[in-house]
């Protein structure tokens, strides 16, 4: 960090923008980060900006277009600390699910005028083209881990974010297992922990938004649910969701998809 206050910068590329609002949703907190850090770049939240290096680089969204692969290049080269933020910029977003679709179809339909469309045929996550430093999942992202984050970059410290899963939220929160109790297919087992089990807390599944936790098994987890004469599919769709190109939730969703009714072969 520079001997004046760190600066910040936030950049956009292929998302929602939900990810910068959660930032902008921190209010007062965000307030009093700012007296620590100067917000250099952040057109989400004001037109003023400074030109870099930034100390803090954050960046939402992934890569759709080769100008989004042209211009993270660039953010990299301009950031010392490069922090990819959300499911978007850290497993390609629900939109990557173009990668096993044809995209010109998708186009042909969506758009009046296709001709002016240019667009890659896949939706890859920011470290697919250069190096980051540290990711921060979710979708969105967690209001608690982001100021947990910054104030820990600001210290100087590793950041402190949870890799186990979502099951020990709910443990902690106390809530009845869906899986156990009402048989119902969750990704809780195998998604990272962030979000406080907000879903199963109201009886709904998990839907991992938060990707995959370490060391994640979503195929044993497939055939632990037809051990329990549980119909495994609608992992599929669980799986196949926020974060559809995280090769643990792609290569479970794969292997379902090829044999819909039959074991959960090579599962540990």
């Amino acid at each position: 960090m520079t001997a004046q206050r760190p600066t910040l910068a936030v950049f956009k590329l292929a998302s929602c923008d939900g990810c910068q609002l959660t930032i902008l949703d921190c209010e007062r907190e965000l307030l009093a980060i700012a007296e620590r850090i100067e917000i250099a770049y952040f057109l989400e939240a004001r037109t003023r900006t400074l030109e870099g290096p930034y100390d803090i680089g954050l960046v939402e969204g992934s890569i759709t277009t080769e100008h989004d692969a042209e211009r993270i290049r660039q953010i990299r080269s301009r950031c010392k600390t490069l922090i990819t933020i959300g499911a978007c910029a850290t497993a390609g977003g629900i939109q990557s699910l173009r990668n096993w679709a044809d995209v010109d179809e998708f186009v042909r339909q969506v758009y009046a005028s296709p001709q002016y469309i240019q667009t890659l045929a896949t939706s890859t996550p920011v470290s697919d083209h250069v190096p980051v430093d540290f990711e921060l999942r979710g979708c969105p992202i967690d209001k608690k881990q982001l100021l947990m984050l910054i104030v820990d970059l600001l210290a100087g410290k590793q950041p402190r974010i949870p890799r186990y899963s979502v099951c020990i939220e709910c443990k902690l929160r106390h809530t009845v297992c869906v899986a156990v109790a009402r048989g119902v297919a969750c990704l809780g087992p195998v998604t990272q922990a962030g979000c406080d089990a907000i879903c199963p807390a109201y009886a709904r599944e998990c839907f991992g938004c938060h990707g995959p936790k370490e060391s994640a098994n979503p195929l044993s987890l497939a055939e632990h649910y037809r051990e329990r004469h549980h119909d495994p599919r609608p992992l599929v769709h669980l799986l196949s969701n926020f974060n559809a190109a995280a090769p643990e939730f792609r290569q479970t969703a794969a292997r379902l998809q090829s044999a819909p009714s039959g074991p959960a072969q090579g599962a540990n």
